[in-house]
């Protein structure tokens, strides 16, 4: 790479490396990341150009798609000087006429790095075995790496820091969101904690993983059902969509049944304290102005779910400047492998 090293930022090689769940970063590794997204960051805001990777091309397979993560790859190529072949759910014959073994290899012979979003995880890692280039995962049911980058660029610029930091996830802990956060505090030193009814507490498993990161870090994890503990003094407030995109229609009265005690308020911002702020990786049903936002008010009488729109709405809420970072972090982590 031709960028000189940034202010305390070390050199570090992690050319053609995959990008797959911070499972396989270190906290220095992962740092690196920040720093160099930061970097990034600073040069596009002064207009000063990146674009030492012309001729290079990744390939952007999307089986679910996506308005963050799609423009977010894009715009990171396009800056450094790279080409783009989106794959849209129907564009790309993977895994339906073509193996996921034969896709990989097909596209590494014209690419220099693939994006997958989709579905499981197996996917993800089945292309990355199988290609010569770097592969990175744009969002599985189990893990959103590149979401956990921009949300640790977010919180460090606003705190300064991310060790330390309190963070509480609101809402079903079981999936990508809730997995991804916990993995990320644990590895950051950070204080994870998942604020949900039992039934929604992430894999045992992976806990006990997340735990052993924690201790290492000087993090810690904690599962709660109470809101007014689970939340007191935390630093970010956190919560996702209750359901996600494909999941029958019957999943939405129990999701709203079981979570509705675990909406983000003005009650719960309170409790945290005016120096907490609110994340989310969006989209967000936060008020009646979508198609889905409108459909769920005509069936259950609610005009918002996982947050108010008072809280979205508001001075602690860093949405928007999270929904920027994934453009910088999908960027470092494209010039750091490719």
């Amino acid at each position: 790479m031709h960028m000189t090293e940034g202010k305390g930022r070390k050199e570090m090689d992690l050319k053609g490396r995959d990008f797959l769940t911070l499972k396989d970063y270190t906290k220095e590794e992962i740092t690196y990341l920040l720093d160099l997204a930061e970097e990034l960051k600073d040069k596009k805001k002064k207009g000063i150009q990146v674009d030492d990777w012309r001729g290079k091309n990744v390939a952007l397979i999307f089986e679910k798609t996506s308005t963050r993560t799609r423009c977010s790859f894009e715009v990171a190529a396009h800056d450094m000087g790279m080409g783009t072949t989106y794959l849209d759910p129907s564009g790309s014959q993977i895994g339906k006429k073509e193996s996921i073994e034969d896709t990989a290899r097909v596209l590494a012979g014209m690419f220099d790095g693939i994006e997958y979003r989709g579905y499981g995880q197996e996917i993800v890692e089945e292309l990355a075995k199988y290609s010569k280039v770097p592969v990175w995962n744009g969002l599985t049911n189990e893990y959103h790496p590149t979401q956990m980058l921009a949300d640790l660029l977010t919180i460090r610029e606003h705190f300064g820091r991310v060790e330390g930091i309190k963070l509480v996830y609101m809402g079903d802990a079981r999936y990508n969101m809730g997995n991804s956060l916990m993995i990320a505090c644990a590895k950051m030193g950070m204080h994870f904690t998942a604020c949900t009814s039992e039934k929604y507490f992430p894999d045992r498993e992976l806990v006990e993983i997340c735990e052993g990161y924690a201790r290492e870090s000087g993090g810690t994890v904690t599962l709660t059902e109470d809101v007014g503990a689970g939340t007191k003094d935390a630093d970010v407030i956190y919560t996702d969509v209750w359901v996600s995109m494909g999941e029958p229609d019957e999943v939405w009265e129990e999701r709203i049944r079981d979570l509705t005690p675990y909406k983000v308020t003005k009650k719960v911002m309170e409790n945290a304290g005016e120096k907490a702020i609110f994340l989310h990786c969006l989209p967000a049903f936060h008020d009646l102005k979508t198609k889905i936002g409108k459909e769920i008010y005509e069936k259950y009488g609610i005009s918002d779910m996982e947050v108010t729109d008072e809280v979205f709405e508001s001075e602690q809420s860093k949405v928007f400047d999270e929904a920027e970072n994934r453009m910088h972090t999908i960027k470092a982590v494209m010039a750091a492998t490719v």
